[in-house]
């Protein structure tokens, strides 16, 4: 099936205000500014769904949109963004972790890191975290229109090596710009659909 409808539903804070459903979920965690939004609105043929920001560390709720009524994808708060207090961040990490333990309809997590940067130690973590949590740890790597074809190959070599991801761990890079790696992205949550028996098989969204 080719996506009809895809819509914001709810920014949540607590787990009392996550949709009561169980439609299946894949969330996408990533730094604050690393893109999350914009790989969202360009995997959905939508321009302004998921609102971007040129402020770092605006996403700090868990977002979550209705694609078709079948599922959801989950934008959750950004991390690592230096100009906020202590306090903030260990909520901010609070949230996170209260969705990663608590939401039993949740299939995977996507981590999203910038190609252009070494993973830092708050990448390391979250990856850490998302491995330990029971998910595959496929990571997403960002912005390639930034680089040449040398430099993002050597990147992705840094990003597997930081991460001290598995040879056959799953990285994909992206540009959100350009919509490089648009279709590897659904072909992986195909993937996962399939794999958890879901019922749901999305057709390419092709389309600007």
């Amino acid at each position: 099936m080719k996506i009809k409808n895809s819509q914001f539903v709810i920014s949540a804070v607590a787990k009392s205000q996550y949709p009561e459903d169980e439609l299946p979920e894949i969330a996408f965690a990533g730094r604050s500014n690393v893109g999350k939004s914009s790989m969202i609105n360009m995997i959905l043929n939508r321009k302004g769904l998921a609102k971007t920001s040129s402020t770092p560390g605006k996403t700090q709720l868990v977002n979550f949109y209705d694609i078709d009524g079948l599922f959801r994808f989950v934008d959750l708060p950004g991390y690592g963004f230096a100009k906020v207090s202590k306090e903030k961040k260990a909520t901010w990490g609070k949230i996170i972790e209260t969705y990663l333990e608590s939401r039993e309809n949740l299939l995977e997590v996507f981590q999203l890191v910038d190609i252009r940067h070494k993973p830092s130690g708050e990448d390391k973590q979250m990856y850490e975290w998302i491995r330990a949590s029971g998910f595959s740890g496929i990571v997403i790597a960002t912005k390639t229109d930034k680089l040449s074809k040398q430099q993002i190959d050597k990147q992705l070599k840094i990003i597997k090596s930081e991460l001290q991801m598995e040879d056959d761990g799953i990285l994909i890079p992206i540009s959100s710009s350009d919509k490089k790696g648009k279709y590897d992205i659904w072909d992986l949550v195909n993937s996962i659909f399939e794999v958890n028996e879901k019922d749901i098989f999305i057709e390419r969204q092709v389309g600007s």
